[in-house]
Formats: structure tokens, C-alpha cells, sequence
């Protein structure tokens, strides 16, 4: 039953939510580009919270990390759910600090777009890659294996 449902969703899977997916991958491409260009600013921003502190360059290393990596294999539709695990923490992170003062976190974004791209980061964890992708291409053409003698 559950084959013949996913089989279902995988023939009557709109084309504008693969596009979607590859809007979401950019926006976070964008988004790590600019964490780049202010990663002191978002360490600092990093070790304003007590319990961060110990850890902020770190933390803001692999922000920009998950960003990146993540936006690239989104966009491409590779490992998409690997992708959007990476960056659930750093998003559910955001929120938290959405509402300090530094410029960050105010130049582009809001709370609201926090959380669309939180949402969209959680369905795409269910709904997966889509037709669209190289996951979907992979596994619809295997590799031909060599004749081996």
C-alpha cells in the first residue's frame, strides 16, 4: 500500500516544487555567501549567547558550512534530506536570534522568512528531492556494470 502511495506521488509530483526546491537551495547558497562576508559579526553575534560562547567559531564555521553544502546539494536535488538536516539546527538557531538587534540578521531577513524557509526545509525532508534531481536520476539509471571476464 505504502509502495503504491509513493508511487502515486511520484507520478502526479508538480514540476513547480522542484523548482521550488531549487529557489530554496539558492536563497541558502546566498545566505552563506553573506554569512561569509560577516562571519566575525555572526561569531560575535554567536558569543553574545552564554552557552554558545565556548563554541561560536565553530558554530559559525559550520553555519556557513550548512548553508553552502547544503543550498549546492538542494539545488542539484543531491542528498536533499542529508541537506535539510544540516540545516534545521541552523535555522531553528535563527529564530532564536532573529530577534537581536545586529544589522545580521535584519539586512534581508525577517522572523516570517525564518520561518517559511524552516517550513519549506521540513517538507522537503518528507517529500525528498523530487523528479527533478540527481537523486531521481541516479536511481532511474543505474550504472551499467562491465562484463567482467
Amino acid at each position: 500500500m505504502l509502495q503504491r502511495i509513493d508511487r502515486w506521488g511520484q507520478s502526479h509530483h508538480p514540476r513547480w516544487i522542484d523548482a521550488f526546491r531549487m529557489l530554496l537551495g539558492l536563497l541558502l547558497i546566498a545566505k552563506g555567501i553573506q554569512f561569509i562576508g560577516n562571519i566575525d559579526q555572526l561569531n560575535a553575534t554567536i558569543r553574545q549567547n552564554p552557552f554558545f560562547s565556548v563554541m561560536s567559531m565553530w558554530l559559525a564555521h559550520y553555519i556557513v558550512f550548512a548553508h553552502l553544502c547544503g543550498g549546492i546539494l538542494i539545488t542539484m536535488g543531491l542528498l536533499t534530506r542529508v541537506a535539510v538536516l544540516a540545516n534545521i539546527p541552523v535555522l531553528l538557531g535563527a529564530l532564536i536570534f532573529i530577534q537581536s538587534a545586529t544589522p545580521l540578521f535584519n539586512v534581508h531577513t525577517d522572523l516570517w522568512l525564518t520561518l517559511v524557509v524552516l517550513a519549506a526545509l521540513l517538507f522537503f525532508m518528507v517529500e525528498g528531492s523530487g523528479p527533478i534531481s540527481v537523486d531521481h536520476y541516479m536511481a532511474t539509471h543505474p550504472e551499467k556494470k562491465a562484463d567482467t571476464v
